[in-house]
């Protein structure tokens, strides 16, 4: 896993940048296809940070398809309100967000 575990204030940081972000990947009627993924993938690699919606009308085929998200793609969900979940991931050729220390 290339994503260190984060602490409640590096969290809390990433929340505050999360809010003024609007979403970048949206899952269709498919859900959480290998299209989908490759789109988030990309979209972390870009950005780091990003927010996904996840339509699915049960709560928890939406936290499956969170939680099998994070682990395909070894990214950290940060915190999910709804329908959409902020992710983030390192880049670890071309860090953009300076976390706090710890």
């Amino acid at each position: 896993m290339t994503n260190p575990k984060l602490n409640e204030k590096q969290r809390k940081f990433l929340r505050g940048l999360a809010h003024d972000l609007n979403v970048v990947v949206q899952t269709g009627a498919a859900g959480l296809s290998e299209a989908v993924l490759a789109e988030i993938d990309g979209a972390l690699t870009a950005h780091e940070l990003i927010k996904v919606r996840f339509i699915a009308a049960e709560r928890s085929d939406r936290d499956a398809m969170v939680e099998h998200c994070c682990e395909q793609l070894d990214a950290l969900l940060i915190q999910r309100v709804g329908h959409v979940a902020t992710l983030f991931r390192r880049n670890a050729k071309k860090p953009k967000i300076e976390l706090p220390k710890k």
